[in-house]
This record gives C-alpha cells, structure tokens and sequence, in this order.
C-alpha cells in the first residue's frame, strides 16, 4: 500500500508501469477501511478512456510524470473485470491479489475497501464516499450532487544548460620587415697644405720618392636577434543573464452547461 500518496495527489495522474510505459489516467481512488490509505486505483484505458480496469498501489510511488506501479501494463488490461461502483468487496480485492501475483494485505474480517476521502466516515461496511471526476458523490439520502472539475494545462518554463560553441587559443608565427635608423662613424682623409717659408731644409726633405699609408676606420650596423616575451593572452568564461520570451500553447477545458428547462446554453 502506498502510504504516503493521497487521493488528491492521485486523481487524474497519468498511471506509468515499471517499463515506462504510459497505462492510462487515474478515475478513482479506493481506501481500505482499516487504514484509510489509498490501496487501489482505477486507472481509464481504451478508446477516450471509457474503460476502467484495477490497478495495486502496493510499492506505488509518485513521481514528475505520473504514478509508478509494480504492475506491468499487459497485467492491467488483462485484469478481471470488476465494476467500479464504489466498494470493493474482500473477494474482489483477493481476486484482483491474485491476478497481479501479490499477497493479500491483512485488514480486518469485516473490513471492505471503498474509494473516496481518507475520514470521511461514511458509505457502511465498504466504507469511503466516491472521489473521481465527473461522478455524483453519494450521501446517505436525498438526490446525489453533480461534479465535475476543470483542469487546464500550464507552461512550466525551466532551464538547462547546452553547449554553444568553443573558443580556440593558438598562437603562430609570422614574418615582416622592420627597418630602423641607426647613426654609425667613420674615417675620411683630410688633405692640408703649409708652406714652408724659411727655406730650410730638414732631414727627409731630399728629393725623391716617398709614400705613406694611412689605415682609415669606419662603422658598420651589426644585427642581432633575440627573444623577449612582449604580451600575455588570458581567457576565461563569465554568465551573463538575459530574459528571453518564451511561447507556447496550452489547452484547457471549459464547462459547458445546456439547462433543458430554460433552453439555455451557457459556456464557462
């Protein structure tokens, strides 16, 4: 039994079988009188969901998408017909055990198992007043009310992260052409003439052939190259928030209330 689900909690919820699989919607929702938890649901298959069939809510839990049984979805619809009439009878509870090959809770002798609202205290030895969609709940006299409820369906807008692209850092060589003045001396010859004007001779003045030479010096530019580290290129994410619309459609039903009497109709 699942303890810890209520019928609020059950109704209308897509009913899903250890393999994933959708077996159909919540239609009502039995208690046992012995403890009044939740103990079957009838879940509505077929063609718009005009069949009902009994489904354990033994090991049941509730999950984002729905309800998960320990019975597989074959099971249900080979489940034993039984009318959904609001009780359970101990015999039919047993039998349905047994088809779906689970032992049989303890309850009471005369403990019977009825759908409706945990305390409610009402509907005789089966116990539980009805709780499904669309049906009358019943009171010990007078006419039984009509009910119905309207859902509609919501947008539930989260987030999740994905992946955008990548940022490559690489880093290559290229050539180019620097030119760069640089001031560089050299030696040239200056040529001047004195005459002599006292008409003495010296040593070394006798007439002949002579010749000097004269080294001249000069500077040259002189490349070289070396490595220095100039830049330094750091990279690194940051989350930047911004609002983004977001659209979509939803459906949601509408009563529609047709009075004989007055030959009205009237849309909500």
């Amino acid at each position: 039994m699942a303890s810890t689900l209520s019928p609020q909690q059950l109704l209308d919820s897509a009913v899903v079988d250890p393999e994933g699989n959708k077996i159909g919607k919540v239609g009502n929702v039995y208690l046992a009188d012995a403890t009044r938890q939740p103990e079957w649901i009838t879940v509505r298959t077929g063609l718009f969901g005009t069949k009902e069939s009994f489904v354990p809510l033994q090991g049941a839990n509730m999950e984002r998408d729905g309800v998960h049984v320990n019975v597989a979805k074959d099971q249900v619809s080979e489940a034993p017909r039984i009318d959904a009439d609001g009780r359970l009878s101990m015999d039919e509870s047993a039998e349905l055990y047994r088809h779906y090959g689970m032992p049989v809770p303890r309850t009471a002798p005369d403990a019977g198992i009825g759908r409706g609202p945990a305390g409610s205290g009402q509907g005789g030895r089966a116990g539980g007043r009805p709780e499904d969609r669309g049906k009358a709940a019943k009171s010990g006299k007078g006419t039984p009310d009509a009910e119905m409820i309207r859902s509609e369906e919501q947008l539930n807008v989260g987030t999740e992260q994905v992946e955008t692209g990548h940022v490559r850092l690489r880093k290559y060589v290229v050539t180019e052409e620097q030119q760069v003045t640089v001031p560089v001396r050299h030696e040239e010859v200056r040529i001047e003439r004195e005459p002599i004007t006292d008409g003495s001779a010296r040593p070394g003045d006798e007439l002949g052939e002579q010749e000097q030479d004269i080294a001249l010096h000069a500077e040259k530019p002189v490349v070289r190259k070396e490595t220095r580290p100039v830049e330094r290129l750091r990279a690194s994410t940051e989350t930047v928030t911004e609002d983004q619309t977001v659209t979509g459609e939803v459906r949601k039903e509408q009563f529609d209330v047709q009075d004989d009497s007055t030959k009205k109709r009237r849309k909500s």
